[in-house]
């Protein structure tokens, strides 16, 4: 998957907007490139297991990543449809999160 690809995709998920330093939803973040084979996204820490296990060449969770609720989608060796669902999980979760902080 390139990085346009992936662009195009997240423009199609609701309310997802481009802002310099990634894709959002609610000002929360859903992803953004790291470099051109590097795709940073913001999934639920208890999913991120389950992504690396049945796609174990298309995501990585480096050390400094391990207390944050993100992962890495290598696009140079991914299938799209795991890139895909890494993003489709990440903006599931930040459409929750900021419609459950806009209802308080």
């Amino acid at each position: 998957m390139t990085p346009d690809e992936v662009d195009a995709y997240v423009a199609t998920l609701d309310g997802c907007r481009l802002k310099p330093r990634g894709w959002y939803v609610h000002d929360r973040l859903v992803a953004r490139h790291l470099d051109a084979t590097t795709l940073l996204v913001r999934v639920p820490i208890d999913r991120r297991e389950e992504l690396i296990d049945r796609w174990p060449d298309a995501f990585g969770l480096p050390p400094r990543l391990e207390a944050h609720h993100k992962i890495e989608a290598y696009l140079d060796r991914a299938a799209p449809e795991a890139v895909r669902e890494a993003i489709r999980l990440a903006w599931e979760f930040q459409r929750y999160s900021g419609l459950r902080q806009s209802d308080t």
